[in-house]
């Protein structure tokens, strides 16, 4: 368990006001959740009235501090402290890894917020689990393509939890990847980032769509040359219609994206045809 860095108010504290500002911040209703807690994981599936109680206050405020997108990773680091003192590697695994009646854990909400400060905070644990989805199909790497973030401390946190879980997982409803998502939704940076982290062009969802399609449908060319770049993407495949990625730009009336394609076919046809 890493060390955690306490809000800095904190460091203006004699000992003895620095353990009531700790008390007052984290809450001794959480605490005592904690507690009951920590040694009863076994009975979560049946909990008595004392358990759904503590679990209540556990769930609220968890998720009170972690899933907001003004959530502030200095007091998330301050309870994942104080809980990592005070209970076990199990209870802290469970806490870290809860979900709302959405399937949505701490790690789902500070993905789609782009709050990768708190991300880093729960990677940082090793206790994510990375690879869960929420009742919609979608995982924290999923939610994460989506951000429009292109710093580099936050490029570098989205790295990290690429290289954490599959970066070729498909959504339960339709079968996107984090790539068809982030190409859809014209996130440059992320594309770039999946394909780097060993994400798969050629992957198609449900409907038979690859990234590349996704990227011509809605007219992203910086996208659509990114994927051609790529020395495994596959501008041939078809979709359950029989729609190329060429078809469906050419359908959307995206010119520019046309001659990106016809010119990197005409490359490849070259390219076969050597010297003949």
């Amino acid at each position: 368990m890493p060390l955690f860095v306490y809000p800095r108010i904190l460091l203006f504290c004699n000992m003895a006001a620095f353990r009531n500002v700790l008390r007052k911040m984290v809450g001794e209703e959480f605490m005592a959740a904690c507690h009951l807690l920590k040694d009863r994981l076994a009975e979560v599936e049946s909990p008595d009235q004392e358990m759904r109680q503590a679990l209540s206050s556990l769930y609220q405020k968890w998720f009170l501090i972690t899933s907001r997108g003004e959530s502030q990773p200095d007091i998330v680091a301050l309870h994942l402290s104080r809980m990592g003192a005070a209970t076990t590697p199990d209870f802290l695994r469970f806490v870290v890894n809860l979900a709302d009646g959405n399937g949505n854990t701490a790690l789902h909400y500070s993905a789609s917020h782009a709050n990768f400060h708190v991300v880093k905070l729960l990677l940082d644990t090793d206790l994510c689990e990375v690879d869960h989805q929420n009742k919609a199909g979608y995982t924290a790497i999923m939610l994460a393509s989506l951000a429009a973030t292109e710093s580099a401390e936050d490029m570098g946190v989205a790295r990290q939890l690429m290289k954490r879980g599959h970066v070729d997982a498909r959504a339960s409803q339709a079968g996107q990847t984090a790539l068809m998502l982030a190409a859809s939704h014209g996130r440059t940076a992320m594309v770039h980032l999946l394909l780097d982290c060993g994400a798969n062009p050629n992957v198609q969802d449900h409907s038979g769509s690859t990234a590349l399609m996704c990227a011509c449908e809605h007219g992203h060319s910086d996208i659509v040359r990114l994927l051609l770049d790529h020395p495994d993407c596959d501008p041939g495949l078809t979709d359950a219609e029989g729609r190329s990625a060429l078809s469906v730009a050419t359908t959307a009336a995206h010119l520019e994206i046309v001659d990106l394609l016809e010119t990197h076919a005409d490359a490849g046809a070259s390219d076969t045809g050597g010297g003949l």
